[in-house]
């Protein structure tokens, strides 16, 4: 069975790595033959600070969809028009805003120092952080703070966006229009109702729509409706239901056979 991860708040917290007693969960996972894939709001040069480096090799689903991965290598993109990309520099102008801005590979970030995402941008310095004209493709952008919230949304909803709006972090993250995690999924070949979902947030309901089970991780009342079951967002519950689900599945094999 495929298992796919959100990471931040699901089993990745405060922005730091995957515990080792996560990694332990997953190793054994892979060790029973199940395959592991994870799918981020992060881009793929912000998802592999995270993982143990055994782990970059597994398929991954970056930017909310739009970046795809395998190898520890983006294979593909999925970039705003250009007409959108000039849009949405001129929303930043007229709003004021401070961003991040995803390219293929590098960014654009006018956010303070201080900000809570930023400690979670390029960790590594894999990359260049150079002004938005630089970039060759707007892959995911993110609005860290504006003039005036309410009206850019209202802005942007008039647009071939997708928009998610993260209340904790008061921040609106935006992809191409028809880019989700589901899509992401299925460009790495993944069929409906043939994999195992974990997630935390409104960025992941349309993967688990498509999922054949899935776990909400903590408390969201959107995601929880559609879940087929929740957890509170403790490691030691998370990893008991990761290998609850692992040897239930090992069950239905064995009395299948």
């Amino acid at each position: 069975m495929k298992f796919v991860f959100d990471l931040d708040g699901t089993i990745c917290f405060s922005g730091k790595p995957l515990s080792e007693f996560i990694v332990q969960a997953l190793d054994a996972l892979i060790e029973k033959g199940h395959e592991v894939i994870f799918a981020s709001a992060r881009p793929i040069r912000d998802l592999l600070p995270v993982l143990p480096a055994h782990m970059h090799h597994c398929p991954m689903v970056g930017g909310n969809g739009a970046f795809i991965a395998k190898d520890g290598e983006v294979i593909s993109t999925i970039h705003f028009d250009s007409q959108t990309s000039d849009r949405i520099l001129k929303l930043i102008e007229e709003f004021k805003a401070t961003y991040l801005i995803d390219s293929h590979w590098d960014y654009a970030y006018s956010g303070s120092h201080d900000h809570p995402i930023r400690k979670n941008v390029d960790p590594e310095q894999r990359a260049k952080n150079v002004s938005p004209s630089e970039l060759d493709e707007l892959v995911k952008v993110v609005f860290l703070s504006s003039l005036n919230g309410e009206q850019l949304i209202e802005q942007l909803h008039r647009m071939p966006v997708v928009i998610y709006k993260h209340g904790q972090e008061d921040i609106i993250d935006i992809s191409p229009k028809g880019v989700n995690k589901w899509t992401g999924l299925q460009r790495l070949g993944v069929e409906p109702q043939q994999f195992i979902a974990f997630g935390n947030d409104a960025n992941d309901i349309e993967m688990f729509r498509q999922s054949a089970h899935s776990v909400c991780v903590g408390e969201h009342i959107a995601l929880g409706e559609i879940a087929t079951e929740q957890v509170s967002n403790g490691e030691e519950q998370i990893v008991r239901k990761i290998m609850e689900l692992a040897e239930g599945l090992r069950s239905s094999f064995s009395a299948d056979h």
